[in-house]
């Protein structure tokens, strides 16, 4: 098994096998998982300070938040794994 990984903003990286959904962070069923998870103690906060744009959820329970666009992260989820296909 190969492991793909997702630039994810300010050289944070994450696995793209773990990865089970990009979402924005507008709404309040998310920001419950966001407060949920930093109760659990399973956050990752890598927004550097800046706005939340994104959330990944991995099949862990842990949720990344990343300051950029969840249309970014996916094309560059897209992309990694059309690169792996052609190598």
């Amino acid at each position: 098994m190969d492991i793909k990984l997702i630039n994810i903003g300010f050289g944070n990286i994450v696995s793209a096998n773990r990865v089970i959904a990009i979402v924005s962070p507008e709404s309040a069923p998310i920001k419950r998982i966001i407060s949920d998870a930093r109760e659990r103690g399973q956050l990752v906060d890598a927004t550097y300070g800046r706005r939340t744009r994104a959330v990944i959820i991995t099949d862990s329970g842990h949720v990344i938040l990343s300051a950029i666009q969840p249309e970014t992260v996916a094309h560059r989820f897209v992309a990694s794994k059309d690169s792996q296909a052609d190598g």
